[in-house]
């Protein structure tokens, strides 16, 4: 987990064609519009999030799903327990499989993190999404949370392009 956080590369969409990736930012894009309204900011953290998300071995969508939930896209978003930016990384990870001068409010960061430590609990619940999202969230045998990113998942980030088929349930 430490070397996957260690590798600080800058993100870019990961199709097999242009066409896809355009595809699927145009479509992307449209559904964030109101969440990010700043169209920069907003392609950053598509890309930065189908990047990390595809580089993790996870669905990019399931993941604009957790962050639906998590922050409502606010990247500064700071929880009552101290959970930090878009995916709501504990700070303590830091410790665990960084360094603390990883800023968790930086988008890449928060992301690179939040997908790390999602796919290291789906890799311990033998590909559960169900449990891993419950790990993810500290609510482990409750299915408030993972029905809650599940419904955020595919009621509005739903995404039928091809190549789409990475940590799907």
């Amino acid at each position: 987990m430490s070397r996957a956080i260690g590798e600080g590369v800058q993100a870019k969409l990961i199709f097999p064609t242009q066409a896809e990736a355009d595809a699927w930012m145009a479509e992307m894009s449209a559904k964030l519009e109101k969440r990010i309204p700043d169209e920069f900011m907003r392609r950053k953290v598509l890309t930065a999030v189908q990047y990390e998300a595809t580089r993790a071995g996870l669905d990019p969508q399931l993941v604009l799903g957790l962050i639906h939930i998590e922050s409502g896209f606010n990247r500064y978003a700071i929880s009552p327990v101290g959970a930090r930016g878009l995916m709501q990384v504990m700070p303590f990870w830091q410790r665990v499989i960084g360094t603390s001068d990883q800023n968790l409010l930086d988008v890449n960061t928060n992301l690179r993190y939040g997908c790390t430590i999602l796919r290291h609990y789906l890799d311990i619940e033998n590909g559960d999404l169900f449990r891993a999202l419950g790990r993810y969230n500290g609510s482990l045998g409750r299915a408030e949370y993972p029905n809650l990113v599940y419904g955020a998942w595919k009621n509005n980030y739903v995404w039928n392009g091809a190549g789409n088929s990475i940590a799907q349930r």
